[in-house]
């Protein structure tokens, strides 16, 4: 807890807290009224009290009438607390989630959601955890710290300021003393909870992060059998969580108990003593003045044992009352050490958030250009994929990217849509991206085809049916409307479509926004060729400038340039216009190879109708 805690706090606070003054007006309210109402109960035990030792049935009656009547409003006030606790909880993770979430997934180009994920300097591991869980944490405890400060802290002054009464100036000072050595005691052996707490809420961020990886990669574990290992690995982090919680139990334990020692007998040893010794010590008084009977000097003596009993168990409610609050004080400093690790994690998450920069868009839109553009993969030491790329991309100038795996062909795609800085020269606009795994949204068929916009957006626009349906038409979907139940129909598509429908949903999309420029990365691998090479001719006619990355020398015909990437380490590459003299030798290699492949099929024929008459089947060619 430091100057850069409260600093972080504060302006946290001016995000969660906007629109909330009018709640905590009312809650701090519910909190003056609650220690008003605990003096007053305070004092009816001392009344109470008085009237059963005088052996006053009526007294005691009318108190106990009292305390019944008074009970009505404390338990409403409790209740109330509570609400209005959980209330301005619910208020501030709203305020916080939607800040968070309109900047995590903004409009303005900066792809929060996909930045903050890369490795390197400002990444953050397991947002899920921050935008969920934390910020849960985070307002839960902001909220009920105010009401654990602010209530103790008014009594320990009005209780003190009530108990002064009895212990004098003397008492006072020493009841003080008290707090004050105690209360520096207890701070020196409090453990470092901000740290912790910040360390768990990383391990319970890894723990989830391990368990949403298994359901999202589940078919890949699958095949490969990768249930153990992975259980290896959920257990690795499900033990470092449980390691580190049980260590902050051990240590929570024995602080507790320190605390509660401390705060709950110490200080009411403390003030028992501080008001019985006027009591015990103080010379016997007079209880009359001049002379009395035996009935009045009985009467008298009653009195002054009815009002130091009155004075008792009131100082008594009062001492209790007070070391309750100076618990729920030692509390909350506690409380207050792990706000300080949810702060910091929560003003990382902002401040992560802050720090993306906006792409540079220059150009036109009519043109897309790369001059002397290094293009670096994302990390603390990033490797040179591509060294000094110039491409110059006119409307309709086609460009094909091929070259081995692993050597940058997807690394251009992220530069020109903005997803990764590179040095150099870039310029390109109205840029739209088909990746090779398609992407289905939460909806229904319909919003397969337009997203990321609407259904509604699709309508305000003029759309209809049938021009989806069209669409599908001509990426040989037509038959899902019927076989999956209507338009409206809702299910997990990326289940129930196969890899080449989800791959043509891509293209479907494609062909519904007409984007000026295309990068189709893969997106027609699981496709067969003929409705690949109809799929990019319509593309084509639709005005769309393709740029392709892929390894099928039969896509070729569809474009005009061809780039293409060394995969020699050392960043260099050639551009070349299909047709040329290197375009032709690739492709005669090409033709060369379909050849040999050919003259084998004869073989292949007649080795299987060896294995059909092996198993006694029939075979027909």
């Amino acid at each position: 807890v430091n100057k850069a805690f409260f600093r972080q706090l504060s302006a946290l606070l001016k995000i969660a807290l906007r629109g909330q003054s009018a709640l905590i007006v009312l809650h701090t309210f519910f909190l003056l009224l609650r220690t008003g109402l605990s003096v007053l109960v305070a004092r009816l035990d001392g009344l109470i009290a008085r009237n059963l030792v005088s052996a006053d049935l009526k007294g005691f009656l009318r108190g106990m009438g009292l305390w019944l009547l008074l009970a009505l409003p404390s338990s409403y006030t409790n209740a109330m607390l509570r609400h209005l606790q959980n209330k301005i909880a619910l208020g501030m993770r709203s305020r916080l989630s939607r800040y968070t979430h309109d900047l995590y997934l903004s409009a303005d180009g900066k792809k929060r959601y996909y930045r903050l994920g890369l490795p390197g300097p400002g990444n953050l591991d397991g947002i899920d955890q921050y935008i969920t869980a934390d910020i849960a944490g985070f307002c839960e405890a902001a909220s009920a710290l105010y009401g654990n400060l602010t209530k103790p802290t008014l009594d320990m002054f009005i209780f003190t300021a009530q108990l002064a009464r009895a212990l004098g100036r003397t008492g006072t000072i020493l009841l003080f003393a008290n707090y004050f050595l105690t209360a520096r005691i207890l701070r020196a052996v409090t453990p470092a909870f901000g740290r912790l707490a910040a360390v768990e809420a990383r391990l319970e961020g890894e723990y989830r992060m391990g368990v949403g990886r298994v359901g999202r990669e589940a078919e890949e574990v699958a095949f490969y059998g990768g249930g153990q290992r992975e259980l290896q690995i959920l257990k690795k982090a499900y033990e470092r969580l449980s390691g580190h919680a049980t260590a902050i139990g051990k240590i929570r334990t024995a602080y507790e108990w320190t605390e509660d020692y401390v705060v709950k007998y110490m200080w009411s040893a403390a003030g028992y003593c501080l008001i019985g010794f006027p009591v015990l010590f103080e010379k016997t008084r007079d209880v009359g003045v001049g002379p009395q009977s035996d009935e009045e000097l009985a009467r008298s003596v009653d009195d002054a044992v009815a009002a130091r009993a009155e004075t008792y168990v009131s100082s008594r409610r009062l001492l209790m009352s007070l070391a309750d609050a100076g618990g729920r004080l030692m509390y909350a400093y506690k409380d207050l050490l792990q706000l300080a690790g949810l702060t910091s994690r929560m003003y990382g998450l902002v401040a992560a958030l802050h720090g993306v920069k906006a792409p540079d868009e220059a150009g036109t839109g009519d043109v897309i250009v790369l001059d002397g553009v290094d293009i670096i993969a994302p990390g603390e030491v990033g490797d040179v994929l591509v060294r000094d790329l110039k491409l110059r991309i006119e409307k309709g100038e086609h460009l094909m990217i091929t070259g081995p795996n692993g050597v940058g062909k997807t690394a251009i795609a992220r530069v020109l849509a903005g997803l990764w800085e590179a040095s150099g020269l870039v310029e390109g606009k109205g840029l739209f991206v088909i990746p090779q795994r398609a992407y289905m949204v939460v909806g229904t068929l319909r919003d397969q085809i337009v997203y990321p916009l609407t259904y509604a957006d699709h309508v305000a626009a003029g759309g209809t049916d049938a021009e989806l349906m069209d669409i599908l038409t001509h990426v040989h979907l037509a038959y899902l409307p019927e076989r999956e139940g209507g338009w409206n129909t809702r299910k997990e598509w990326k289940d129930v479509l196969s890899g080449g429908e989800r791959q043509r949903m891509g293209m479907a999309r494609l062909f519904y926004h007409r984007p000026k420029f295309a990068v189709l990365d893969e997106c027609t691998s699981a496709v067969s060729t003929d409705v690949e090479g109809l799929m990019y001719q319509h593309a084509k006619d639709l005005g769309i400038t393709l740029i392709t990355i892929s390894h099928r020398p039969t896509l070729n015909k569809y474009h005009k340039w061809l780039l293409t990437l060394s995969g020699d380490s050392t960043g260099s590459w050639s551009y070349t216009r299909v047709g040329t003299e290197e375009e032709r030798m690739e492709l005669d290699r090409e033709i060369e190879r379909l050849e040999t492949q050919l003259s084998e099929v004869h073989q292949w024929e007649k080795r299987l109708k060896e294995v059909a008459n092996d198993l006694g089947v029939s075979v027909k060619f």
